[in-house]
């Protein structure tokens, strides 16, 4: 079990990593679309804020189900039709981090 989580664990970083001109096409992404809604500085509009501060206490495994699958009955939408898992969770970091 210890070995298992050792693996886990070491590979999770890769499991994120995106080609650097597929990064550049996320970045451009996060400022235009996600930006429509949650303002181009990320401090919020329609949408909540998306600032490293707003985000401090959320795991971006969960920010990456939330921009995959949206949020029900909220103007956040499902991306899971053009995002990858390991897209949308380099997303995720990139707000936690930017």
């Amino acid at each position: 079990m210890r070995s298992l989580l050792l693996l886990l664990a070491l590979a999770w970083p890769a499991a994120a990593e995106v080609a650097p001109d597929r990064a550049a096409e996320l970045e451009h992404m996060v400022t235009q679309d996600c930006g429509s809604c949650h303002g181009l500085t990320r401090k919020g509009g329609l949408g909540s804020p998306l600032t490293p501060e707003a985000l401090a206490g959320a795991e971006a495994e969960g920010l990456a189900t939330i921009i995959l699958d949206g949020i029900p009955e909220t103007a956040m939408p499902p991306w899971r039709p053009l995002l990858t898992e390991e897209e949308a969770t380099w997303i995720a970091r990139y707000l936690k981090q930017d």
